[in-house]
């Protein structure tokens, strides 16, 4: 099964509309009607909506600094459903040489009060910084006194040294919420060079492509103008939807201040420049970090892939992941090794230095992952990658291994990872590669209950997860296991109690409970109304989309889900008709369901099974998921009565 991925990208020099006469950067005047504005007229339930915004990029001619320049008027129309706008967070990157700078931040509340628009201005003493990491430092402001009805204005500038010219930051067009104007515009001296790179499906109203003078030089201008975009309409089943948003980045190119140089790459040239970087290759050379750290039973053992398999563990099983992303070492990897944390490069790259020196040939790569959007694979270019995995190339083939997870085994990869491509950095050549997962991920869920003298269930329920789902839990339950486990009691209104949750030799992941309910019986007369799937039915279709799906429903695995539920009927009861089974599959069998009930002496036992058979699907597949989803709903939710015998 390939995945469908709509990704256009385009030179800035294709025609989208007949250009029409625009002025871009003309923010027009504050209007006091603006605040009057009940609801926007793009999306009546909008809780906000941009009534402008403006993203300026400037390279100065003399400088060859970067002057982002940012403007932003935003009406609010329900502030407790608006909360990313409530404040501002400015984010500044530095390197080991140079640092972005915050300069020219203006920032206001806007309310209606007698008739009269009152400006508050936000002060510097409500800014606060946050260090997200080494390199870099969110800066956030909170806009005062905001209701139902403000307008937030700021504006701002963040100043970027020469070095950070590669790559210009990427500009979503398409938010969640509605915009009046959105424009991009930059400008860049005829010196510098830029690639355009333009995804999603909307075009501009207003465009502007062309060579001119402006700040006193020669420059090249790139200027997209849109009016009344709808908010994004995300769609489940979509693991990161800024894929499929319009947006706009723009890559260097080459540069002519003497001599013409190219910086437009490929990726066996982005491989050459990783092989000679200080925080890549040359951690890479440090082979006797590798022979100093070989676990001895290791080159005992005789097949490549039980050494392989070995090493891994070892790496896996003595260094931390601190969480951090990244293709290039932090602190290094003798650090790592002192301290036994490091970042995802450190790990992975001591993985494949490790097996290089066990004399398996073994090799990085490079990948994005899933929340980092897609790899840009026809404009090459290192800022598209955030993550490191090692692979190794044996007499059955190519195998991936991703130590920074404590579940993840040969082929198994957290979910993060399988994003569609990855780029394979051997030491001879750069190879593309279309990643697919095909380790499946299992879900086990059983009850077993009975129904007691007053009425009331009581029982034990376990949720065991396999595979990627397995790994996908437990980071989930790592992070923060009190939170995991409220989460059950949350989703099933249940009273559970003495919630434990563990890995299990195996690498499953198993949760199990107890718990006891009054509310899942009905008393009708002398019968005992009862659903048997407890609270385990599937009460709604989440393939209930009404419109035409546009993206393609992507699950990360392939995955059976086994719901078994067994409850003892009362002495003195009978079943007055049995649920009735049921299964469907489509031709392809692709996708499977079935409800299976039997009754096994005093215990009624009912087992419901989807498998859906590869981790992704074309959107054409979601009629089938929509029609099979509708069949579980209401096989899962027939209720059987229960008759005293007489």
């Amino acid at each position: 099964m390939r995945k469908i991925v709509l990704l256009l990208v385009c030179s800035a020099n294709l025609i989208f509309i007949k250009a029409q006469k625009h002025e871009f950067l003309n923010p027009p005047k504050f209007s006091d009607a603006d605040l009057s504005k009940a609801k926007s007229l793009l999306d009546e339930n909008a809780p906000a909506e941009i009534l402008y915004k403006s993203v300026h990029y400037r390279i100065d001619v003399a400088t060859g600094d970067l002057h982002r320049e940012y403007f932003y008027r935003v009406k609010i129309y329900n502030k407790d459903k608006a909360e990313d706008w409530l404040n501002v967070e400015v984010p500044i990157y530095k390197s080991r040489d140079n640092e972005e700078t915050l300069n020219k931040f203006k920032a206001f509340t806007y309310n209606l009060e007698n008739g009269k628009a009152v400006p508050l201005k936000v002060e510097k003493s409500s800014k606060y910084k946050s260090k997200e990491n080494k390199n870099t430092t969110i800066n956030k402001f909170a806009f005062p006194n905001v209701k139902d009805g403000s307008i937030l204005e700021y504006q701002y500038e963040v100043l970027s040294p020469f070095a950070f010219l590669y790559y210009i930051p990427e500009v979503l067009i398409e938010l969640d919420t509605p915009s009046l104007y959105t424009e991009y515009i930059l400008d860049t001296p005829l010196s510098i060079s830029y690639n355009i790179n333009y995804t999603g499906s909307l075009a501009p109203k207003y465009r502007e492509v062309a060579e001119k003078t402006l700040y006193g030089g020669q420059y090249k201008t790139y200027r997209f103008g849109f009016e009344n975009l709808n908010s994004f309409k995300t769609e489940k089943f979509v693991r990161n939807d800024r894929n499929y948003r319009t947006k706009i980045s723009a890559e260097l190119h080459s540069t002519n201040f003497k001599e013409l140089k190219l910086y437009s790459s490929s990726w066996e040239q982005i491989k050459k420049d990783l092989y000679n970087h200080e925080n890549f290759g040359y951690e890479l050379k440090k082979t006797k970090l590798a022979k100093d750290n070989m676990p001895v039973e290791v080159l005992d053992l005789k097949s490549d892939i039980e050494k392989a398999n070995a090493i891994f563990k070892y790496v896996q099983q003595t260094f931390t992941w601190n969480k951090e992303k990244g293709i290039y070492t932090e602190d290094g990897i003798k650090k790592l090794i002192d301290t036994k944390t490091g970042n995802a490069a450190e790990i992975n790259l001591f993985l494949v230095m490790l097996l290089r020196e066990a004399n398996i040939k073994a090799n990085p790569i490079i990948i994005s992952t899933v929340e980092n959007g897609l790899i840009n694979i026809v404009s090459p270019n290192v800022t598209n990658t955030n993550f490191v995995l090692a692979a190794i190339e044996v007499k059955d083939g190519m195998h991936l291994y991703d130590a920074t997870s404590k579940q993840s085994s040969l082929d198994e990869l957290p979910l993060r990872d399988w994003n569609k491509y990855g780029i394979l950095l051997s030491k001879e050549k750069a190879l593309q590669l279309e990643m697919t997962n095909t380790k499946p991920g299992n879900t086990f869920l059983t009850l077993d209950a009975k129904i007691n003298e007053d009425g009331s269930i009581s029982g034990t329920y376990s949720d065991k997860d396999t595979g990627t789902f397995a790994m996908y839990v437990k980071d989930s339950y790592d992070e923060n296991p009190d939170k995991y486990k409220k989460q059950y009691k949350e989703n099933f209104s249940v009273d559970f109690t003495e919630i434990d949750s563990k890995v299990l030799e195996s690498g499953e992941f198993e949760s199990t409970m107890k718990f006891t309910s009054t509310d899942m019986i009905d008393k009708v007369g002398k019968k005992l109304i009862i659903n048997p799937m407890l609270f385990l039915n599937k009460n709604s279709n989440e393939f209930d989309q009404t419109e035409a799906r546009k993206y393609p429903i992507d699950f990360g695995a392939a995955s059976t889900k086994v719901k078994k539920v067994i409850l003892e009927i009362p002495e003195g009861y009978v079943i007055e008709e049995m649920p009735k089974s049921k299964k469907i599959v489509t031709e392809d069998k692709e996708i499977q369901y079935s409800y299976v009930a039997e009754q096994k002496g005093n215990k009624l036992e009912v087992v419901a099974t989807t498998k859906i058979s590869n981790p992704d699907y074309p959107k054409e597949y979601y009629p089938a998921f929509k029609q099979i989803w509708e069949v579980a709903s209401k096989q899962e939710n027939q209720v059987i009565s229960l008759i005293k015998k007489s």
